[in-house]
């Protein structure tokens, strides 16, 4: 699947120069997805959805049977550029929920970067040597640094607000797309960021399952059901 969230946000920590390389890039990725999704269309759909009461402004992502799904009322008040944000950490964290759970799933017997000793999520990463926790934090510093200079507003800029999104960023769309399966159609667009969105939320509950399945048990999934070589 494509990893084109339904996040609209940009986020530069620095100058422009510090990012020329990843903007230069950017700029590269854009230019060949010119007149694919106008962000100035998404904002009138935005305020068309406003106006006519939809929910969540109209952003892709509501399903039945949860359907407009906000307990808590956290929406009520939130401008449209609030709730980007918020679609754009929600991708984030359910990219990250996708990697955990699968990685739940093979880590009794496959170890490609680890010691394969076995054991729980939590003893695996603490038994890691120490050049392995450089090399993740340095790791993960690159792929957020590539996120924040594609979709987040430059902190030098005028007027500006902290964690707001670039007005042409379309949340969770930094340009990685090596299988080209990202659609040219703008609705097959929205049905494919639904898709991604109801995976990531299972998810995130999927591997919340396995993380505290393993903090009471002590064991890894296969083990606890008598499974060991799944």
């Amino acid at each position: 699947m494509a990893l084109s969230l339904a996040v609209h946000a940009p986020l530069a920590f620095s100058a422009p120069v510090a990012y020329s390389g990843t903007r230069a890039l950017h700029i590269a990725m854009q230019q060949k997805n010119v007149g694919f999704q106008d962000p100035a269309q998404e904002r009138n759909r935005a305020a068309a959805s406003a106006k006519a009461g939809e929910f969540c402004y109209g952003l892709p992502g509501a399903l039945a049977p949860v359907g407009n799904f906000d307990p808590f009322n956290l929406l009520d008040g939130k401008t449209f550029e609030q709730v980007r944000t918020w679609r754009e950490a929600e991708l984030a964290h359910c990219r990250v929920g996708m990697l955990s759970a699968a990685g739940f799933l093979v880590q009794e017997k496959f170890h490609p970067l680890f010691s394969g000793d076995g054991g729980t999520a939590f003893d695996q990463f603490d038994n890691l040597p120490p050049v392995m926790w450089v090399l993740i934090t340095l790791g993960i510093g690159a792929c957020e640094s590539l996120r924040i200079s594609v979709g987040w507003s430059n902190p030098s800029e005028p007027e500006h607000v902290f964690q707001k999104l670039k007005p042409e960023y379309v949340p969770g769309d930094i340009g990685f797309d090596p299988l080209g399966l990202k659609p040219t159609d703008p609705e097959e667009f929205r049905i494919m960021q639904t898709k991604e969105l109801q995976n990531g939320r299972l998810a995130m509950l999927a591997a919340a399952g396995f993380l505290a399945q393993e903090f009471a048990t002590g064991s890894t999934w296969g083990t606890y059901f008598g499974r060991p070589d799944l």
